[in-house]
């Protein structure tokens, strides 16, 4: 071997060392960090050694299935690609703010992000509920499309920036379920007087209907309904659904849910949290909210489909359909209430606008392709 080629290999496996070294005490140190966000002062990222810890607060109960995990997920999702760097601490609802306290305390600065659905949020503007769900409104992959693709994004910054918050698609949880009925909604008589926990726009088609709608949290759903509090529920989906174990006080288990086709789920940063971040690290949790967002609506499908077949197989309830009486119904003050509300205000009647031109932009291309197809398969397989 020539001397300089020697040399050369020398030098290759000088800095190949050095590398391995300086990679091995990065995972070395990555695998220890301690995850002391608790002894952070709220709002108060910890920085140490190029090190930031924050606090994540949520709208959800602990160790929920789906909802709660999404946050988790996220959380993994961003310590792990930063070897340690960005530290997110998850608060479950009732931990350190409770589940509506969450965009306050954000906005605030109290906490550093949260995790939600934005249509809670409607008292502060009738727009938010655009970014999470409306009734008769998009399906998860039409409004993540409008979102990522369209004018969604833009206006939901607009929007949140004027409460000093940064807002991301952060999971969905594909299709929801009409609810769960404690008697049979057979006509659209059944509806008057039905006291119904039902939050967003479509709690206001509840009382169009006849009917109360009652805002609950998640965690004071099961309780209402075994004290009489109220008649029906709707939560989300068999999986979560099953979880809550709604069957053993309303038996009767409705679809479709009309209220919320595609619910998005959104991760609030505090806008001084964000703009402090570099441009790579922006981009790394914009990536992590994505891949959140894409793989929840997978394992909601993978996870109601098999909470379906055990609530037929394990409680004998047999799901029940809305008529088409009540749907037409259903549908008619569904618009009229997202009419009503889109152009409440100017800010809400900008993102209205460009929603429903997405809506229907999509939705020759959803029914031409799913539609039609959902339709033809059960043509194709039924009995089988």
């Amino acid at each position: 071997m020539k001397r300089r080629d020697i040399l050369a290999a020398a030098a290759a496996l000088a800095t190949g060392s050095a590398t391995a070294g300086l990679l091995s005490r990065e995972k070395s140190t990555a695998q220890t960090v301690n995850h002391q966000a608790d002894t952070v002062a709220i709002g108060a990222p910890a920085i140490s050694q190029n090190r930031r810890q924050f606090r994540l607060v949520t709208s959800w109960p602990k160790d929920f299935p789906g909802l709660g995990q999404m946050p988790e997920q996220f959380a993994k999702a961003v310590y792990d690609l930063s070897l340690g760097r960005l530290d997110i601490k998850v608060y479950a609802a009732g931990e350190l703010v409770g589940a509506g306290e969450v965009f306050d305390a954000v906005s605030g600065g109290a906490a550093d992000m949260y995790h939600s659905g934005d249509y809670y949020w409607q008292g502060k503007s009738k727009a938010f509920s655009f970014f999470t769900s409306v009734p008769m409104g998009m399906t998860s992959t039409e409004i993540t499309a409008w979102i990522e693709y369209g004018e969604g994004q833009a206006l939901w910054d607009e929007l949140s920036g004027r409460f000093n918050i940064k807002p991301l698609q952060c999971g969905n949880t594909g299709h929801q379920t009409g609810g769960w009925f404690k008697r049979k909604v057979n006509s659209l008589e059944d509806f008057k007087g039905l006291k119904m926990r039902m939050p967003g726009l479509g709690g206001e088609v509840i009382r169009r209907l006849g009917g109360a709608a009652v805002r609950l949290s998640g965690g004071e759903i099961y309780q209402s309904l075994q004290s009489g509090a109220i008649d029906a529920t709707e939560w989300v989906g068999p999986w979560n659904d099953l979880a809550f174990g709604f069957y053993r006080e309303a038996p009767y288990y409705y679809a479709p849910g009309f209220h919320e086709p595609g619910s998005c789920m959104a991760l609030g940063i505090n806008k001084t949290i964000w703009n402090s971040f570099s441009p790579s690290d922006q981009t790394l949790i914009t990536h992590c909210a994505r891949s959140i967002n894409n793989v929840s609506t997978a394992q909601y499908v993978h996870e109601n489909a098999r909470a379906l077949n055990i609530l037929k197989n394990d409680h004998n309830i047999e799901p029940q359909f809305f008529s088409d009486e009540i749907m037409r119904e259903i549908g008619r003050i569904s618009e009229d209430v997202v009419q009503e509300e889109g152009r409440s205000d100017a800010a809400t009647t900008k993102v209205f606008e460009s929603y429903l031109a997405a809506r229907n932009q999509y939705r020759e291309w959803s029914e031409m392709s799913d539609g039609l197809y959902m339709r033809a398969r059960e043509i194709a397989l039924q009995g089988r």
